[in-house]
This record gives C-alpha cells, structure tokens and sequence, in this order.
C-alpha cells in the first residue's frame, strides 16, 4: 500500500531531518518495480507543472524563460532524460566504485530526491508571490540541500560510510557528465534558460 500525501510530507519532513535514515524508510517501503517508472514520471509531471506555474507568476517580472525549454514538453522531456541520466549515473559509477546499490533502488531514491525538490520548489513558488527576494534566497538554499541529501542517499544506497569520497565523487561526475551533456544540448541547438527583462 503506497503513503498517503500527507504521509509522505511527513517522510519528507524525516528525510530533511536525517537524510540517511529518510533514504532507508524509502527503501524499507517495498515498491514494487513495475511502478517505479510511473513514480518517477508522475515526478517530473509535477516538477513541469510548478514550474509552468512559476513562469506565469514571475511572466511580469524580468525572469522569463526564452527558447526551446519555454515549452512544457520539452522542458518535461529534457528533465526527464537528465533525471534518467542521474539515475543509471548513481548506479553504474555507485557500482564501479565498489557499491551494492541496485537499479531499482537507484530509481527509487533519485525519484523521491525529486519529490522533496518539488515539495521545496512549492515553497520557492509561494515565496515568489508574498516576498520574491525569498524565493532567491530559497533557492540557493535548495542547491545546497540537493547535494546533501544526494550525498546521504548515494551513501546509503551504495553501503559507503565516508560523506566526504561521496561527495567528491559526485562533483567529480557530475562536472564530467555536465561537460558531456552540454556538447549534446549544443549539437542538438538546445539553449539553457535566460533571463529577460522588460527593456529599457
């Protein structure tokens, strides 16, 4: 039986607290494979749909988004695949480097790493409507919060017990796949968003 919503704001009220046992609780929860897919989808359909909400909120001040990822499908296929990416990247190098992580727990830990972004990213979205210099100040906070609870969950997931050789390890990786990633956003004339004012 899958959590309620508020059951599972209150695991993300866990996982915030002590990441490493939240990423455990998850694991503990016994999903089964054939839905693990659909959780991840029903993610990014979730993390799209803030963010179009955003857009709309922020279309009258000067944080627009232009070109190609200022269409929701494509934003959603594009977060799709680099979420996809992230996953078979935690196993496969988790693996490489001695880990005993599974795919599946890969898949399953990644997802409600999303998850509690979304949950964040509600608050960031709230922030930008009653005080946006919060929603900033939010969001630099979530970056922050990203890499600690990825960390914690790849530590887990893999059996490590030093945070630190997991975190390099994942700047490591990450600067590699990123320089990877942007060559193929490049190829394919894909542009990152970028702020438009109003004019002057």
């Amino acid at each position: 039986m899958m959590p309620s919503l508020n059951q599972l704001l209150m695991m993300v009220g866990r996982s915030l607290r002590n990441p490493r046992e939240g990423a455990e609780e998850v694991l503990a929860l016994g999903v089964p494979r054939d839905a693990l897919w659909l959780i991840m989808a029903l993610v990014v359909v979730l993390s799209v749909m803030l963010a179009e909400i955003t857009g709309l909120i922020a279309a009258t001040s000067e944080m627009q988004i232009t070109g190609l990822l200022a269409n929701p499908i494509v934003a959603g296929a594009l977060q799709l695949f680099l979420l996809v990416v992230m996953i078979v990247a935690v196993y496969r190098i988790g693996r490489a480097m001695g880990g005993t992580g599974s795919f599946e727990e890969s898949l399953l830990l990644m997802s409600w790493l999303q998850f509690i972004m979304v949950v964040i990213q509600v608050f960031q979205t709230t922030a930008l409507l009653i005080m946006p210099p919060l929603a900033g100040i939010i969001g630099i906070l979530a970056l922050a919060l990203f890499f600690w609870l990825l960390t914690n969950f790849v530590a887990v997931l893999h059996g490590f017990t030093s945070l630190m050789q997991v975190f390099v390890m994942i700047l490591v990786s990450g600067f590699a796949i990123s320089f990877g990633l942007m060559l193929i956003l490049a190829i394919f004339g894909i542009q990152m968003p970028t702020p438009q004012g109003g004019g002057i």
